[in-house]
């Protein structure tokens, strides 16, 4: 854009927001597919391609599927960078593209446009194996496709806001400049990569519950720890650059009903104790049926006007 940039000075006044989204049928619904096994009614094991809103609902059926000879990472071989291919990348602008020509999109579609749009931080908190940068160049794709320029030079003028206000700035970098500094300060947590995993099982808490933990469980233990590094980042971000005098809240979005589960326990028993202040919104988006998906619980800080205007449109 030429000439002198836009500085939304008003977000001063905004309460603050930040969000928690899963990537897979909760923003988009990728095409990626899960290879498993089958029991056919003749007693063999026949090779099968699911969905993973499929594969979310069969995912315990152990009598009649299984990763391929037992090997989860054989199941999974799509859900993490492969050499000489951004397959990541390839399946989000082929999902996308498929939204811009009539498809639904994910239940949380249009809450990830609305942070981007106003500039909140946020995190990607999904169970892939990707890197961390290709989560990152995916919210960049799904910048350039989701948001038309209007809202591009919304978002930009509310960033810079932002910077002025919270960091002090007055001097200010190109759009690119300032959009690398913003999703920098956001996270990007894909609970199978391998740093990630490391980093979880150094952990001495989370590290002792990873030794003991079933399967099922190990995803659920990895997007607790995911939530809470979050959740850490912004308390102290806050603390160190200004007073919190304003309401805070923090949502998070799923559409797996055993991670929102997961996650409302964890909130309840550990968060909402360590950072009172902070007002918690689970959304559940498993069911199909609610396209804006299912507020199962707010703790915390009272519901104050205005702060749920982003979640009620879910």
């Amino acid at each position: 854009m030429g000439g002198i940039p836009y500085i939304n000075e008003n977000v001063k006044s905004r309460g603050f927001k930040y969000y928690i989204f899963d990537w897979d049928d909760n923003i988009l619904h990728m095409p990626t597919k899960i290879i498993m096994e089958h029991l056919e009614e003749d007693g063999t094991w026949r090779e099968v391609e699911l969905s993973t809103s499929t594969f979310s609902l069969i995912r315990a059926d152990a009598a009649h599927y299984r990763a391929p000879g037992g090997n989860w990472n054989a199941a999974f071989r799509f859900f993490k960078d492969l050499p000489g291919r951004d397959n990541f990348i390839e399946d989000t602008i082929s999902a996308l593209e498929k939204i811009e020509h009539g498809e639904k999109p994910g239940p949380s579609f249009n809450a990830l446009k609305t942070t981007l749009r106003e500039g909140r931080l946020f995190a990607i908190v999904t169970a892939r194996g990707h890197a961390p940068s290709t989560i990152e160049k995916a919210v960049r794709i799904f910048i350039r496709y989701a948001l038309n320029e209007s809202e591009r030079a919304e978002m930009m003028s509310n960033l810079r806001g932002y910077r002025k206000w919270i960091d002090g700035v007055t001097q200010f970098g190109t759009d690119a400049e300032e959009l690398d500094y913003y999703l920098s300060m956001c996270r990007y947590a894909p609970v199978t990569h391998g740093a990630f995993l490391d980093r979880l099982a150094s952990d001495p808490i989370y590290g002792e519950k990873l030794a003991y933990a079933t399967t099922a469980a190990k995803s659920e233990l990895a997007k607790e720890f995911a939530i809470q590094d979050f959740v850490e980042h912004i308390f102290h971000m806050l603390r160190r650059n200004t007073r919190l005098d304003q309401p805070i809240s923090i949502g998070f979005s799923d559409d797996d009903a055993g991670n929102v589960k997961s996650a409302m326990s964890f909130i309840r028993r550990e968060l909402s104790r360590r950072f009172d202040g902070i007002k918690f919104v689970v959304y559940d988006t498993s069911d199909p049926t609610l396209s804006k998906g299912r507020k199962v619980c707010v703790i915390g800080q009272p519901c104050l006007p205005g702060l749920d205007s982003v979640f009620a449109r879910w």
